[in-house]
């Protein structure tokens, strides 16, 4: 008997001490802010390989109905970018869209498709923030910028872009740079296409609900206040620190959730973090300038429990840091749990709906029962949700 167990055991302290001295040989790398940016953003990691993102008609799309074309980011970086054309709006012009040259576009602003954003008075433009890892043109994107104007088939147009470092975008990845070429892209929404915030909603997934939220807090505290239609942030994550405490890569690889049993140690590895996406703290920011302006504000956060990137403990943390930034007295996050157990809607298989309105704005917290981190993107309560921003920022 002995002569098995021996060996098996030291076999099994030999792998635990492989195991164990990779994880400190990762930790080490994670302290490097290249390795890290990688880790963060995953941008070579493009799904897209083989495929020619200038011929949008090979990701599903109609012949014409996607633009290729890029935009000059702040400092001078080309932001690739698509510009895809509701489908019924598609429809009423297909003969002279089909006939336009295919692939990319040096002047967008010789197409039609511009044209026709540019000069509708009832267009509406959603400005896309795609999560880590891809391109415009990966996963569950395509479903997404559907679910997005389904709503509204004849004027929701969507605007996606590649932040610098993903795709075909110039650059490398960081907090500061993804912000700026953000902002670069809706100020050429509003001062190229010429449409105004009120006809302007922001989507954001996973990293891109941080981004959409700095760009948010941005305009709102320019002079006067920009404030756009609304925003919708699906899979968001209250900071960098809170999600690495918690993330799986893949949903079961842990990154840095087994070190979260030693607060000190992980405190201690919080400092290396370089790009902190403190989400919690600028959707307050943001809800606070908003009430002292006089456009009125709407954001919607969708989750689905079975999200197993992003828990959706983290949209509970959001929308906690946005009440108290809205109430007129303080509110603990227990207390506001409890408030839920008699406000919520209970949507039963569907999951529930919880929302805190003042007279200046509304936030509304969606939880789903299932939806993953990226499936849920092209699901119905998407489209729900933007037709019920843009119809009530028309009707305000």
């Amino acid at each position: 008997m002995t002569t098995i167990v021996f060996p098996l055991l030291k076999y099994m302290t030999a792998s635990a001490a492989v195991a164990v001295g990779l994880y400190a040989v990762l930790l080490g790398l994670l302290t490097r802010p290249s390795f890290q940016a990688h880790v963060v953003y995953l941008h070579k990691i493009q799904m897209t390989w083989f495929r020619d993102l200038n011929a949008p008609e090979s990701f599903g799309f109609l012949r014409g109905q996607v633009t290729p074309f890029s935009i000059r980011s702040s400092d001078g970086g080309a932001l690739y970018a698509w510009h895809i054309l509701p489908v019924e709006l598609y429809r009423q012009h297909e003969s002279t869209l089909t006939h336009e040259a295919s692939g990319f576009v040096q002047r967008v602003e010789s197409r039609l498709a511009f044209k026709m954003l540019r000069d509708n008075p009832e267009a509406r433009l959603i400005v896309h923030m795609h999560g880590a890892a891809g391109t415009v043109g990966s996963g569950y994107r395509v479903p997404n910028y559907r679910a997005l104007s389904a709503g509204d088939p004849q004027n929701i147009h969507v605007l996606t872009f590649d932040y610098r470092g993903f795709g075909r975008s110039q650059g490398t990845p960081s907090e500061r740079g993804l912000v700026m070429d953000a902002i670069s892209v809706v100020e050429w929404a509003m001062n190229t296409a010429g449409i105004p915030p009120s006809r302007i909603m922001i989507f954001g997934q996973s990293i891109g609900t941080a981004v959409t939220l700095a760009v948010s807090e941005h305009f709102v505290l320019q002079s006067p206040p920009i404030v756009f239609a609304g925003a919708v942030l699906v899979a968001p994550f209250a900071d960098v620190a809170s999600l690495v405490a918690t993330y799986r890569v893949a949903g079961s690889i842990p990154l840095l959730s087994p070190l979260a049993r030693f607060p000190e140690l992980f405190r201690y590895l919080s400092t290396y973090i370089r790009d902190s996406w403190s989400s919690k703290d600028r959707i307050a920011r943001y809800i606070r300038a908003s009430e002292d302006s006089e456009e009125r504000y709407r954001v919607t956060l969708i989750h689905a429990e079975d999200d197993w990137d992003i828990p959706y403990h983290h949209t509970q943390t959001l929308f906690w840091h946005a009440v108290k930034a809205m109430a007129d007295h303080d509110i603990s996050y227990e207390e506001l749990e409890l408030k839920k157990n008699t406000s919520k809607t209970d949507l039963g298989a569907a999951g529930s709906v919880m929302a805190w309105q003042t007279n200046k704005g509304i936030v509304r917290e969606e939880i789903l029962k299932t939806g993953l981190h990226d499936v849920i993107m092209g699901n119905p309560v998407v489209t729900l949700a933007v037709m019920r921003i843009f119809d009530q920022s028309s009707g305000s």
